[in-house]
């Protein structure tokens, strides 16, 4: 290969779009498409505070905050799932019905569900999909020993879980209290709360041991420079 071939092809992998921004596009793209007619847009709206506010913050900071690109992968899956469920409101996600027409088969009959337990998965994927971001902020920041390592990020996140039930129950009950049943997605369960956050810590501690395994951790390591300090660099043990 001559080197003005080379030259070209170095530009033109260099213009191509990096990973996040590729994600942050196709996300707003999903976004977009499931602002369109939503099942309840006062519903919709509130579900959407939580976009509001992480997508811009995750903007503002990727110079100074660079996570693997594991890591933006699994906050864009948490995101485009909770924006799924924002368009249909948790409760009323049709997920039964799509698995019923790809299988055959319904999950409720085969689980004798009682409910729609789009919610629950979701909870237990906040903890899964947040804790590798929260694993490389304390890497970056913190730099924890030993267990530590371990216990932090999972900490970090179950306390976010409940940080996310109590702004919840604010918004249901001051900003819009008619919207409560349909933007908490109970059900009818008084234990919804305890429940959705022993499934966030769940996922967490899955996670968490997942990190364990070499193999699984690499992923996280090889695509990118895990989140940047103000030196533009990180360490890993």
């Amino acid at each position: 290969m001559d080197t003005s071939t080379r030259t070209t092809i170095d530009a033109a992998l260099r213009e191509r779009p990096s990973p996040p921004l590729f994600l942050l596009i196709v996300f707003f793209l999903l976004w977009l498409w499931l602002a369109l007619a939503p099942v309840s847009r006062e519903d919709w709206l509130l579900e959407n505070l939580l976009v509001f506010a992480a997508v811009p913050a995750l903007v503002a900071t990727h110079r100074a905050l660079q996570f693997s690109h594991g890591a933006y992968i699994c906050l864009f899956a948490f995101l485009a799932l909770h924006t799924i469920g924002a368009h249909y409101t948790y409760s009323l996600v049709p997920y039964d019905r799509w698995w019923e027409g790809l299988t055959g088969a319904s999950l409720s009959e085969v689980f004798r569900f009682e409910r729609n337990h789009y919610d629950r998965a979701i909870h237990f994927l906040y903890g899964a999909l947040i804790l590798p971001a929260a694993v490389e902020l304390f890497e970056a920041y913190a730099k924890p020993h030993g267990l530590w390592r371990a216990v932090l990020p999972a900490m970090f996140v179950m306390s976010h879980s409940v940080i996310y039930e109590v702004i919840e129950w604010l918004a249901a009950s001051i900003v819009a209290p008619e919207l409560g049943d349909a933007y908490v997605g109970a059900q009818g369960d008084h234990w919804d709360a305890q429940k959705d956050m022993a499934l966030a810590a769940a996922g967490a501690l899955c996670m968490t041991a997942l990190f364990r395994i070499d193999a699984f951790a690499r992923l996280f390591q090889s695509t990118a420079p895990c989140a940047a300090g103000a030196t533009g660099q990180c360490e890993r043990a």
